[in-house]
């Protein structure tokens, strides 16, 4: 059973299950943040959860203005010096919930009477008990090991999160028409196991996205890796061009996010000049003059508020992930060596 794009593909349900069923739970969150006098957030996660709290970084910077950094967890575990905090939102971010060192973070910060709130698919876990508040992902059990619809769940949590900060009515309708956004992004993109075969002999890349769509970036470049074992690095297109690029020649593949929004000048300049070095572009895209120009386009669906973009923008990444696992000949359901869930100490 390809597990990986089964749950690939439920994730437009996940989605609307998540919304439908959360919504007035991260309402009364958001109510309990505006009383609080919060003035930062600190967010605790590992893994592909680490990519969903750098999207929480930039959308909460952007629409709440609210400084949000990464937490450093091994302050916690390893060197048992927790930082002091006041007036913070601390956040524990977890598809299984049971990563010591992120419960971590969360046990600290409640000790410490701060404001602390977990997303995580398992309502019973261990961080969802340490957190004040929980947003169960409603995404089901993920029987993959490389983390696919409880990813996507993270995100529209994050994303629910800051349209009732900001009680705007205007995002809750971006946000109910996520769930169709990514269902047509999976139909334009159906074919994709035959255009990403030629990837099949690839053993490295690199993947460049900007703001927001770094996180889709980031995220692309681990699925390569864990379902390929192949070297994927991930940049910000302004640390890209401060170096990394040098790397770029002839053939090379390199993974880009070019959509619409402030980042799209900066993209398309990183994407044509990987063009004239002769890369190989592969380019997640809602915007024709970028899929135009790369040597394997995938589609977006359009119309998509800048603000919402990693959730369906990460589709194409993780199809791209496991149709080069299959080319290879691997099974992208479980990658060697890796297990569903890593506790870190």
């Amino acid at each position: 059973m390809d597990f990986t794009w089964q749950e690939i593909h439920e994730q437009p349900a996940v989605l609307e299950r998540l919304l439908r069923e959360e919504w007035g739970e991260v309402q009364t969150i958001a109510k309990a943040i505006r009383a609080s006098g919060i003035r930062w957030v600190l967010l605790a996660a590992r893994g592909t959860s680490d990519h969903a709290a750098i999207y929480a970084q930039y959308l909460l910077g952007w629409r709440q203005r609210l400084p949000a950094a990464l937490a450093t967890p091994s302050l916690y575990t390893l060197y048992q010096a927790p930082p002091r905090l006041s007036d913070v939102l601390v956040v524990g971010i977890s598809q299984s919930g049971r990563s010591p060192d992120v419960v971590s973070v969360i046990d600290s910060a409640r000790a410490q009477g701060q404001l602390t709130l977990a997303l995580t698919n398992e309502p019973n876990s261990a961080l969802a008990k340490a957190a004040r508040f929980v947003i169960p992902l409603q995404a089901g059990p993920e029987r993959s090991v490389a983390a696919t619809k409880t990813y996507s769940a993270e995100l529209m949590a994050v994303a629910m999160l800051s349209a009732a900060l900001s009680a705007d009515p205007g995002q809750l309708n971006d946000l109910k028409a996520i769930p169709a956004k990514v269902a047509e992004t999976l139909e334009r993109n159906a074919g994709i196991d035959a255009r990403v075969a030629e990837l099949a002999g690839i053993t490295q890349t690199v993947s460049v996205g900007r703001g927001l769509t770094l996180t889709t970036a980031l995220e692309a470049g681990l699925k390569l890796k864990e379902m390929n074992y192949i070297s994927a690095n991930a940049y910000s297109s302004a640390d890209f061009l401060h170096g990394p690029i040098v790397i770029v020649e002839q053939g090379f593949p390199v993974v880009l996010v070019v959509t619409g929004g402030v980042t799209y000048a900066d993209m398309r300049a990183v994407q044509a000049e990987c063009n004239r070095r002769g890369a190989r572009t592969i380019v997640i895209s809602d915007q024709p003059e970028a899929l135009a120009e790369a040597a394997i386009p995938l589609p977006l669906a359009g119309g998509i508020p800048e603000w919402l973009m990693p959730l369906p923008a990460i589709v194409p990444a993780q199809l791209l992930g496991r149709g080069v696992s299959v080319a290879r000949g691997l099974n992208p359901d479980q990658p060697r060596g890796l297990t569903k869930v890593t506790e870190t100490r």
